[in-house]
């Protein structure tokens, strides 16, 4: 996951904070093309040492690195065991927070393809799931809807404007929209 901020006064310094579910590496806010390119390269060659997820942390990292108010995107899959509403309401006093959860559609639903071994990324735990069962398949696609319905009320609560994003799917368009929605602040 990540969390990119800009400098809202001059809106040219970038910055980044890569994490898991401890800070994984912060690019202090720069101006420049040479920075810029420099996150790029961070971001192509990337690799997180631990797997978890932490939402909190990076936002209490975040909020006590930055003093001064920026324009803030919260990128993950927001896939996280941690509660970050907390935290995501004391970043949002004093940032503002855009959230974009990206996410592949494959992970919306599971097929009916017979027993399939399913391993979470996070923790390394395997177990097989018989998706021929039409009860196994409703409840992965309610804990699917009630995560998602979970989320955008957190995002509401906090007044985080949010779009999600199939990666699948052509992001200018739904970050266009988002923007759109937001008008002037």
């Amino acid at each position: 996951a990540t969390l990119a901020y800009s400098a809202i006064t001059n809106n040219d310094k970038i910055g980044v904070i890569f994490f898991s579910d401890k800070i994984e590496k912060f690019i202090p806010p720069k101006k420049g093309k040479k920075h810029i390119l420099l996150i790029i390269r961070e971001l192509l060659d990337f690799t997180p040492e631990n797997q978890g997820t932490d939402i909190s942390v990076a936002l209490r990292y975040f909020t006590d690195a930055l003093k001064k108010r920026c324009t803030t995107f919260l990128i993950s899959d927001f896939i996280d065991t941690h509660d970050f509403t907390r935290q995501l309401q004391i970043a949002c006093n004093r940032h503002d927070v855009i959230a974009i959860q990206v996410y592949d559609k494959r992970d919306t639903s599971l097929p009916d393809v017979g027993l399939m071994r399913m391993t979470d990324l996070e923790t390394g735990t395997s177990r097989w799931i018989n998706t021929s069962s039409r009860r196994t398949r409703q409840a992965f696609s309610r804990w699917w809807y009630e995560r998602q319905q979970s989320m955008s009320e957190t995002f509401s609560k906090c007044r985080v404007d949010h779009a999600s994003i199939a990666t699948d799917e052509d992001f200018a368009h739904s970050l266009m929209a988002l923007f759109k929605n937001r008008g002037v602040r």
